[in-house]
């Protein structure tokens, strides 16, 4: 039995084209793919990639300035952050939540509008597995381009579970019986109608949006599209801590907003939505969000 895609690049010793992280004494992280006959450089000295190529993950190797680097494989959170880019990332704590809340499955049918530089791609795949699907759409050249460099050089090669097509999602949708659709763009409004004919009856549409004007459009969008469940949202921020003998202590950076993750299930064809309980709040439908819905986010 094979091994899923890119799974041998990610134990063993270290091999031609691996990606390596470097960190050096004070925590700093420097990302290189191995090269036979290479050597890499910084202001504090180099050494041969030959001297990591057939080493342990977990080597240290010293410079000719007599500086000392750990030598590992990046892990995902760590290669998306440093890869190119065209346009900005869906961070790994906001890509952890989709995996998880979207519940993406080994084998799920899912597609994807708004593929950026790859980030999210490369982590919807790795969940999907080699017997799933992922279809991504991006409306740009350039940063489909980008993605499937990325994601090419996480997996060693072409992951058989991809399809990349460059074109807008309403346009150029062809799937049908999806089980998760991933809405990573300025207006997922206007993909709902494709969208809904694309997913199975209970399956599930994650929009990631940055704004709350869009946060608000969407949810009302769907809620009157009524072949969707009542609209969930929440935003996630991670804060970390300083590790110092007695001196612990949260860090005085966190990543906080970074953008707002909704989701929402497919109602069974024929189905109306059951009835919202919930008594909206003086003044939640008034001129002001009148306004703010007309004009929307573009």
């Amino acid at each position: 039995m094979s091994e899923p895609t890119g799974a041998a690049r990610r134990r063993g010793p270290f091999q031609v084209g691996d990606q390596v992280q470097l960190t050096d004494p004070k925590g700093r992280h420097y990302t290189f793919t191995l090269e036979a006959g290479k050597n890499f450089h910084t202001h504090k000295g180099s050494f041969p990639h030959d001297e990591l190529i057939g080493a342990p993950e977990g080597t240290v190797v010293r410079t000719t300035g007599n500086v000392a680097y750990l030598a590992l494989r990046p892990l995902l959170p760590d290669y998306v952050l440093s890869m190119p880019r065209g346009a900005a990332v869906v961070y790994p704590k906001d890509a952890g939540q989709i995996i998880s809340m979207a519940d993406i499955f080994p084998g799920a049918r899912v597609v994807e509008a708004g593929v950026g530089s790859g980030a999210l791609s490369t982590y919807l795949l790795r969940a999907v597995g080699d017997q799933g699907s992922l279809s991504s759409y991006e409306r740009r050249a350039d940063f489909a381009d980008i993605a499937r460099k990325n994601v090419e050089r996480y997996f060693g090669g072409p992951h058989p579970a991809w399809r990349l097509t460059v074109g807008d999602l309403q346009d150029n949708l062809v799937e049908s019986d999806v089980d998760r659709v991933i809405l990573d763009m300025l207006a997922p409004w206007e993909c709902l109608d494709a969208v809904s004919k694309a997913l199975v009856p209970g399956g599930l549409v994650c929009c990631y949006v940055a704004t709350t004007t869009q946060m608000s459009r969407t949810v009302e969008a769907l809620r009157e599209h009524k072949t969707f469940t009542e609209p969930q949202a929440w935003e996630t921020m991670v804060r970390t801590w300083h590790l110092e003998g007695l001196a612990v202590r949260p860090d005085h950076r966190m990543i906080g907003h970074t953008g707002f993750l909704l989701t929402a299930r497919r109602l069974a064809d024929g189905v109306e939505p059951p009835l919202r309980r919930r008594r909206p709040s003086k003044g939640a439908y008034g001129e002001d969000y009148e306004a703010a819905a007309g004009g929307g986010a573009s």
